[in-house]
């Protein structure tokens, strides 16, 4: 199992609404993709505020994590992620 962790930094003006909007989206596709076994997104609520959205992923192998990376629906999550003032992001993967 892999684990996909992903931490995102919006702009300054991006809004509480669009941050949970992310959120919203992340957590369904859930509903549309293939060999995922949990999808976990929110807004950050610790003290460091630099990255304000946590998303999380647990895919059954590799070959799920690389079909999510291309899949349509992931791909416009992201461009919505784009759209809405992302600044920057880090992700990790773990082998559980």
């Amino acid at each position: 199992m892999i684990q996909r962790i992903v931490l995102v930094k919006f702009a300054e003006d991006t809004t509480k609404e669009q941050l949970q909007e992310v959120v919203n989206r992340f957590q369904a596709l859930q509903e549309h993709l293939e060999g995922v076994v949990e999808v976990q997104a929110g807004l950050n609520t610790g003290r460091n505020k630099e990255y304000q959205v946590v998303l999380m992923v647990r895919f059954e192998n590799q070959e799920a994590l690389d079909s999510y990376a291309v899949h349509p629906e992931h791909q416009a999550v992201a461009a919505y992620i784009r759209e809405v003032g992302r600044v920057d992001s880090i992700g990790v993967d773990l082998n559980l």
